[in-house]
């Protein structure tokens, strides 16, 4: 490999808007506010996942096909 070609990696402190902190190894270095983490993110929460059916499709299969 080529010698001076890769970036330091410095301490970095991670903020995130709900309050969560965590420290890892960044090119950045010092501190960093982020707006969303896993650990408030929905994907990895659970939480919203809910099926919206605002067109009543299900509703409407279940009508065409006559599965109650």
């Amino acid at each position: 490999m080529k010698p001076n070609i890769h970036p330091e990696y410095n301490k970095t402190t991670f903020n995130c808007a709900c309050g969560t902190t965590w420290k890892a190894e960044s090119t950045i270095g010092g501190e960093k506010t982020v707006e969303i983490c896993s650990n408030c993110h929905p994907f990895f929460t659970g939480a919203g996942q809910n099926l919206v059916d605002s067109a009543g499709r299900i509703e409407k299969f279940k009508k065409r096909y006559n599965r109650a």
